[in-house]
């Protein structure tokens, strides 16, 4: 279907459910703005700017201070902010593939936005322009519209699919392009530029600060520094794009010629186990059981290659693995790269949340089908979590000496996004980049 209708069909989709939302938590109408640009401290300079992501799900148009008002029964109405400016570029609009789901008015002033808002009785505001929505008499960020409309964001459609695998087809390419330039001889910030080169973008249009790390950084589970050294022996690049507005989230992790031999084994291993995880992946599952999976896989790799003397079922169940995977298995994805209601328990915003052995794991809830979310399990050499292994009752399960001689390696993550079909799971990136 092309793109319009997909839009359109998505439109339709969630203004129900913004209906729904609505009626269940006792509004009568809905008001969420783009936003207003963040400005630094003591100065005059902002952030780049990021849309309000529940105003992006309905629309994708860009740029601050646009409002949309969505009234059960009416077609969605889109204020759109466009002054006359000559500091700034200001484009015209155009004739986009979305604009015939909303009735659009364009006006050239703030003040001009929220006299089209008006003071609708009983609305809730989603965004940050809390002054002026508060002048207007409106509920400001409810928490039950809030979390309403976070639950259903899970649920992707074939439009927002769409987008996500368009993202995805673009990061494919920086990703090529980075390890092309990293086996060259690139240093971190060479490799950097070679991936926004071949996404084609600015660096405050990536999905999230790209993670290029050689060697030893790749501990850092976010590393965000980019050296000039050359020559590395392994890279993680961790590095997604985005198309109108959805994020794809990508890692990979390569060894150079000149790596370690037995490090080049666990990164074998660790992309057979992540393909594994993903073949597991399937609707009315919980995220909690997947992650524990991949514990028992790290724990068979680990000890097949002589890092820790024990069974998969006994490592896990002692710990062992969690000082060389301590992050969560995967996340939502979406609009934004950590998509929201990972912890939700159900639409009235109950949380549900992590286990005790496995606190940081940022999604906790049954995966369903139409939910999109990564899967990247790690393996990683990190020192201060390593130490206290080294005097504990367990210290004589770990081969101290091979960890040691391969620390200087960092650490293997390899990610891949996932649909959650009917039937299992799709893999959305490995078409594009199989390796």
């Amino acid at each position: 279907m092309p793109i319009k209708g997909l839009f359109l069909d998505h439109l339709a989709t969630r203004t129900a459910y913004a209906e729904k939302a609505l009626a269940a938590t006792g509004f009568d109408a809905l008001v969420i703005s783009s936003g207003q640009p963040f400005t630094y401290f003591s100065d005059d300079q902002d952030a780049p700017f990021n849309t309000v992501p529940h105003f992006r799900h309905y629309c994708p148009l860009t740029g601050p201070h646009h409002v949309l008002i969505l009234k059960p029964g009416t077609k969605p109405m889109l204020v759109r902010y466009a002054p006359e400016d000559f500091w700034y570029e200001q484009l015209p609009l155009g004739s986009p593939f979305w604009a015939e789901g909303f009735d659009l008015v364009e006006v050239p002033s703030l003040d001009a936005v929220w006299e089209q808002v008006g003071h609708p009785a009983r609305a809730a505001y989603i965004g940050n322009e809390t002054d002026r929505a508060a002048l207007a008499g409106l509920d400001v960020n409810p928490a039950s519209v809030t979390a309403y409309l976070d639950w259903g964001r899970s649920y992707k459609t074939p439009y927002e699919i769409h987008c996500i695998e368009e993202a995805t087809v673009t990061a494919a390419k920086g990703h090529a392009a980075g390890r092309k330039a990293f086996l060259a001889g690139a240093s971190e910030l060479e490799i950097h530029y070679a991936f926004m080169e071949a996404v084609g973008c600015l660096e405050f249009e990536l999905a999230f600060a790209s993670i290029v790390a050689q060697n030893e950084k790749g501990a850092t589970l976010h590393y965000e520094n980019k050296r000039s050294f050359r020559g590395g022996n392994t890279l993680l690049l961790d590095c997604g794009a985005r198309h109108l507005g959805y994020a794809s989230d990508i890692t990979r992790t390569t060894p150079a010629p000149s790596c370690d031999p037995r490090f080049k084994a666990l990164v074998d291993g660790m992309e057979k186990n992540m393909l594994e995880i993903c073949a597991a992946v399937r609707p009315n599952m919980p995220f909690g059981e997947l992650h524990h999976f991949s514990h028992l896989k790290l724990a068979g790799l680990l000890k097949e290659q002589g890092l820790v003397d024990a069974g998969a079922d006994e490592a896990v169940a002692l710990g062992l693995t969690r000082p060389f995977y301590p992050h969560g298995l995967g996340h939502h994805l979406g609009i934004q790269v950590h998509d929201v209601a990972g912890k939700l328990a159900g639409p009235d915003g109950s949380i549900a949340p992590p286990p005790a052995a496995h606190p940081t794991l940022r999604t906790t809830r049954m995966i369903e089908t139409g939910h999109v979310i990564t899967i990247e399990p790690g393996l990683y050499f990190i020192p201060m979590l390593l130490r206290p292994f080294r005097e504990n009752e367990h210290k004589a399960r770990f081969n101290w000496k091979l960890i040691d001689e391969l620390a200087p390696n960092g650490g293997i993550r390899i990610e891949d996004d996932m649909l959650v079909t009917e039937t299992g799971g799709r893999n959305l990136t490995r078409p594009h980049l199989p390796n």
